[in-house]
Parts: structure tokens; sequence; C-alpha cells
């Protein structure tokens, strides 16, 4: 609740803490405390606020109350996104990390010119079959914030093929992973882990004590199989129309 994202201003309401985008982004609903309150009415007044600023993202967790929330959220509109993993790593008990070697023509790339940033979509969206141009724009503003992210891409005869990055939260014990996503014809080949070993060190190398990160299924095994725990389920609820559109 504490964490504070470039280019958004926090707004906490008696029951819900709102995440704006001052940069044309999306807007989130990172945390909600429905107990004891009329939660249609929440929600209504929710939609009501976010109805001229643009598309929004009730991020739904497994431990949150009402245990309905996501069908009652559906009921009034929202889209549900298939379940992730919020999962963790302790970076004091992890075992050291390695880069792992890359195939020949491999390049592992930090992306610190926004220009570059284009190509960390590329991939996101051929992986996820669907617009997001909001990647570019807040990727940008994370750049303008110093030490704040780090972005790597890997690359085959200069195509992006794996993108992944990561944010560095001040004042905090926590960094969170964001991406990490390959092309089908280039997985198996542990380009997303050379991502994921160039993260991690950066972290731990920063003194960073946990990494936390929302697990795809396809993410979940490997994470795992690094010693990445999960501690419970998130759904993203979107609403509304995208502004940027």
């Amino acid at each position: 609740m504490n964490i504070e994202y470039p280019g958004t201003r926090k707004e906490q309401r008696p029951h819900v803490i709102r995440t704006i985008s001052e940069t044309g982004g999306l807007h989130f609903i990172l945390y909600s405390n429905l107990r004891g309150v009329d939660i249609d009415a929440v929600i209504a007044t929710e939609k009501a606020y976010f109805g001229n600023l643009g598309r929004v993202k009730w991020k739904v967790y497994e431990h949150d109350f009402p245990p309905d929330l996501r069908q009652r959220l559906a009921v009034h509109g929202f889209e549900i996104d298939e379940p992730e993993a919020v999962m963790v790593l302790d970076l004091e008990e992890a075992a050291p990390w390695n880069v792992p070697e890359l195939p020949p023509g491999v390049i592992l790339r930090r992306l610190d010119d926004p220009a570059q940033l284009d190509d960390v979509r590329q991939v996101e969206e051929t992986v996820w079959a669907e617009d997001m141009p909001w990647i570019s724009e807040n990727l940008a503003a994370d750049l303008a914030v110093p030490d704040y992210v780090s972005i790597y891409a890997a690359y085959v005869a200069e195509r992006p093929v794996c993108a992944g990055w990561i944010n560095f939260h001040a004042n905090g014990r926590f960094a969170d992973l964001w991406g990490g996503s390959t092309l089908v014809e280039h997985r198996k080949k542990g380009l997303y882990a050379a991502i994921l070993a160039r993260r991690v060190q950066e972290a731990r190398a920063r003194g960073y004590r946990f990494l936390v990160t929302d697990a795809s299924p396809m993410s979940r095994p490997i994470l795992a199989k690094h010693g990445f725990e999960q501690l419970t389920r998130a759904w993203d609820c979107s609403w509304g129309r995208d502004t940027r559109e």
C-alpha cells in the first residue's frame, strides 16, 4: 500500500486505494477493504469515478473479501483475466544465480534508450496477442526516474525475442519483476532464465531482500524451479474504455 509508482498519483479512499496514471497509462485499484460496506455500491462508485478517466484494472487477490468479489465485478461489466500466481523469492536464502550460456547468435541487452522500448512492446504484444501501447509509455516514464527500472531484451538477428524488466522501489525491501515473455519459437533455449538471472543479480547487488512477481502458467514452473514460492493467486479485472485508442 505504501509503494509509489512514477507518473501516478495515489488516492486513498475509505475502501479502496486508487492509482491514477498521469501519463495516459492504465489506472489501477491495487487494494480494497470491503468488509462492513455495501460492496456493489462501492463498485458502482469506482465505475462512476473512472468512467471519464479511462480503463481501470482492479487487482483481486485470492484472500480478498468478499470471496465472490470477482463474480460481483463481472456482474458490473468487468472483464476477468485468468489467474496469476503471486510468487516471492527471498534473496538472502536463495542460492547464487549465474546467467546461463546463451545460444549462438543471441544477444542480451539492457535497454536505456526510450527509442528501444517498442522492442519490449513488440515481444509482449506478440506473446499475449493483444495491443499494449501502454508498455512503451509506462517504461519511458519509469526510465525518467533515476535507478527505478532496469529493462532487458534478448535479440536474434536484431529481432527482439524475449523481454523483461524490474522495478526498484525506494525505501523498501521488495523489487517487482515484470514482463518475462518469450516468442514461442525461441522458448526452451534459456532466454527467459538469462533475463531472470540478470534481474536477480542486480536486485541482490542493490541490497533488496525480496523479489515479487505475478506469474503466468508458463512462467510459474520456471520460477518455482529457481526457488520462488507461491503466496497466493491474483486476477486482473478490467473495465472501461481505453482513452489511448
